[in-house]
């Protein structure tokens, strides 16, 4: 399998996974505040995770990038509390499509930070997202609410986390990331947890009991795509988050997606399929410059 080829599976598994961990949060803060959500959910992870710290000899947490782990984390509180906030106030499909500033704020990011090459098919990718974005959202007519300005705050900080994550990824394992994070989360909801602690019910505990181990799957799937590939390669495939953040919503939240919604998915679906197949064909162009290379 090709190295784009696993980057793109990757990506795919952590959009879906991490979409179905908002849903269970959603579930889990009808009966628990977000403070409380936020710890058990990265606690529980930090307990998935820790028989393989055990089992490395806490050889994992190796690194030379301590300040950037620690900063990381300081920027994932609050854009997980603003996002975690924004899922009780705003229908989750539109979180979904207010995210899609996320890939934006990237690539420009991986352009002037990590000296990326952007080249055209990706920029016509991401605009052709972003012009799906507006069909969706249509500027003007949609009101710009407390939750949906918590999401927009939020979304630059996911930015620069990204581009934090793929500065990480240059030394560090995805796994030394992953667990870098949890423990580090967990201390930090710990404390928030600790002054608005309320006892969970046996619902939102199974809730965020899967949401731990479904986001974990996310997180560790982005983690390994940003070793593999750009930053500014994996952005635009987060636009398909919005036909599953639609699918949920529809089914589980009653929240019916109008035309608009469909309209703009269509279009953003076509900028996913051009970037797909310009990094197939791309990474065949590059092995073939090898094999000459080397014949």
């Amino acid at each position: 399998m090709s190295k784009n080829l696993l980057a793109i599976i990757l990506i795919l598994i952590s959009i879906f996974a991490g979409s179905t961990m908002g849903v269970l949060i959603k579930f889990a803060q009808n009966d628990v505040s977000i403070y409380i959500a936020a710890f058990l959910r990265f606690l529980i992870g930090f307990i998935f995770i820790f028989p393989y710290i055990l089992k490395t000899k806490f050889k994992v947490y190796k690194t030379s990038n301590i300040l950037l782990h620690v900063i990381r984390s300081l920027l994932n509180y609050p854009a997980m509390l603003l996002t975690f906030s924004a899922l009780m106030l705003v229908p989750y499909e539109k979180i979904s499509a207010l995210n899609f500033l996320v890939p934006f704020f990237v690539t420009i990011l991986a352009v002037l930070f990590l000296k990326e090459n952007i080249r055209i098919y990706r920029i016509s990718a991401l605009v052709i997202g972003f012009i799906g974005m507006l069909i969706i959202l249509r500027p003007g007519i949609m009101d710009v609410s407390l939750g949906i300005q918590m999401v927009l705050v939020a979304t630059f900080f996911w930015s620069i986390i990204i581009i934090l994550t793929k500065q990480l990824t240059n030394k560090d394992s995805s796994i030394t990331i992953l667990t870098y994070m949890y423990t580090f989360m967990t201390f930090l909801t710990l404390i928030t947890a600790i002054i608005f602690w309320e006892t969970p019910t046996t619902n939102s505990i199974i809730y965020l009991s899967l949401a731990a181990f479904v986001g974990t799957i996310s997180h560790f799937s982005i983690n390994h795509a940003f070793k593999l590939v750009d930053v500014s390669m994996t952005q635009p495939f987060s636009f398909i988050g919005l036909i599953i953040a639609s699918f949920y919503g529809y089914f589980l939240f009653n929240e019916s997606p109008d035309i608009y919604t469909w309209l703009g998915a269509i279009v953003i679906f076509i900028g996913i399929i051009i970037i797909t197949i310009r990094e197939l064909k791309l990474d065949k162009e590059l092995v073939r410059a090898k094999v000459n290379i080397n014949s």
